[in-house]
């Protein structure tokens, strides 16, 4: 009669154990859910600034000068020195157009996401070779930039990024 009793108390422990294991587990579901949907508006960073900077500049155009392509920036420095491409286009046209493309491509502005606007600058010196300025500007921003020297002259990529 005796061990009827601990039996029955030792399956009513069990139980009970069980019921605390599948609130705690919910609990953690429900909070787990919370910070997923918290972290959908992810802000930007340095680095990803600095690597979109550099990715760019390595980019291949399509303005061909002395039998090869050139990347973005020979390409700024070919529009600063006021060259053509190849098939007779102007380099500032060919830069002016793969600029935008690639800015608008890589930082898509909009309410839904977190990037609010961005302003870009290329400048050789004193000189502004190419500005692109979309979205708002928030007081919240990221920003990078990159310079180089060819030809005498050092130009500087500048990008800023406002969530």
């Amino acid at each position: 009669m005796r061990l009827r009793g601990v039996y029955k108390k030792g399956q009513e422990e069990m139980v009970g154990f069980i019921v605390i294991v599948v609130m705690v587990s919910i609990i953690l579901l429900v909070l787990l859910g919370f910070m997923l949907k918290s972290s959908s508006t992810e802000t930007v960073e340095d680095y990803e600034v600095e690597s979109f900077i550099g990715a760019m500049l390595q980019y291949t155009s399509n303005c061909e000068a002395d039998l090869e392509f050139l990347s973005v920036q020979d390409l700024i420095v070919e529009c600063h020195t006021g060259s053509s491409c190849l098939d007779g286009e102007k380099s500032c046209d060919v830069l002016n157009s793969t600029l935008k493309d690639l800015i608008k491509s890589g930082w898509n502005v909009n309410d839904q996401s977190a990037v609010k606007g961005y302003s870009f600058e290329v400048t050789a010196g004193d000189t502004s070779i190419f500005s692109l300025q979309a979205g708002n500007k928030t007081s919240d921003y990221k920003g990078a930039y990159q310079d180089f020297s060819k030809r005498s002259s050092t130009y500087v990529v500048s990008l800023d990024v406002y969530y």
